[in-house]
């Protein structure tokens, strides 16, 4: 996503990009907590169909009363498969990831998606891999390895034993870096109610596929329904917003207000699931962070060539 935002920063700009963030990490944050709750009830290819139904539903609403149904066009419809594909398979990860474990882990392990990008990028986007770059993994992995607590080969088989959900997360984190990757490429000649459109689009149809492959889909009830369409409210106005924060001021400002959110889930996840918060964790969440940061900061400073 490119950063418009001019180079020097203004106080009402950071505090209009902060109150852009609230409302980004409130979503998320209502999501995750969400997604936990409709665990019991609802698989997590049944919580994408909805979800993805609820987001169809307003996308459509959206193109019909701003009369932008012109935009939607079959241009480089495979590439929209790919990325909507690697995004529905990302997004049930984190579902799955959310039900069963620990909140702050998973989002910890979400932010190593810029890292996973770092990586790809050199493959499908032609961008150089710089020193900087290979800095900024090197740490990241180093936060991950502390996330996950593993310390040595009897503790990684212990994970791969237990630590389902925190192989969820991470790989979650891989497709969503696919996905970005896709987005990027899109929008060089797509719009972005085009992408929105196909994106809930064909995940309903994704979720549908997936979920009926049982021969069973369970329909909302009176006390998952409300879930539901929080999920998929919520989903949309966390991007709606993080991308107006983007336009507000520069990603070196949007990136630590957007590391709010951990401790934030953190909270909720002891507050409501009786969640404990380990120094591991902490630690490994202050690496991930450090990395992405020295990434951002070292493209938003670099000359032009």
């Amino acid at each position: 996503m490119t950063n418009t935002a001019p180079s020097q920063t203004t106080g009402p700009q950071i505090l209009r990009a902060a109150m852009w963030m609230s409302g980004a990490i409130a979503s998320f944050s209502l999501m995750a907590v969400a997604g936990r709750l409709l665990g019991p009830q609802h698989d997590t290819f049944e919580i994408m169909t909805y979800r993805s139904l609820v987001g169809f539903v307003i996308v459509c609403a959206l193109l019909t009363a701003r009369n932008m149904w012109g935009q939607i066009t079959t241009h480089r419809l495979g590439l929209h498969l790919i990325r909507n594909l690697a995004h529905f398979t990302g997004q049930n990860l984190w579902f799955f990831a959310v039900a069963i474990t620990p909140l702050a882990q998973v989002f910890a392990l979400e932010f190593t998606t810029p890292l996973w990008v770092i990586l790809l990028s050199p493959l499908f986007l032609g961008e150089r891999f710089t020193a900087v770059k290979l800095l900024s993994v090197l740490i990241g992995l180093t936060g991950i390895w502390q996330v996950t607590q593993v310390g040595n080969l009897l503790e990684l088989s212990s994970v791969l034993q237990g630590g389902t959900g925190l192989a969820a997360a991470a790989a979650s984190a891989i497709f969503f870096a696919t996905t970005i990757i896709c987005t990027k490429k899109l929008t060089g000649n797509i719009t972005v109610a085009c992408i929105l459109f196909y994106l809930t689009g064909m995940q309903v149809l994704f979720g549908l596929g997936a979920g009926l492959m049982d021969g069973q889909m369970a329909l909302p009830t009176a006390s998952s329904a409300p879930w539901l369409v929080l999920v998929g409210c919520a989903g949309l106005m966390a991007h709606y917003c993080l991308t107006n924060a983007l336009k507000t001021a520069p990603a070196t400002v949007v990136a630590p207000l957007d590391f709010i959110r951990l401790p934030v889930i953190a909270f909720v996840g002891l507050v409501m699931f009786n969640e404990s918060l380990t120094l591991s964790l902490v630690y490994g969440a202050a690496l991930i962070f450090a990395a992405n940061y020295i990434n951002i900061w070292f493209e938003t400073h670099r000359k032009p060539a």
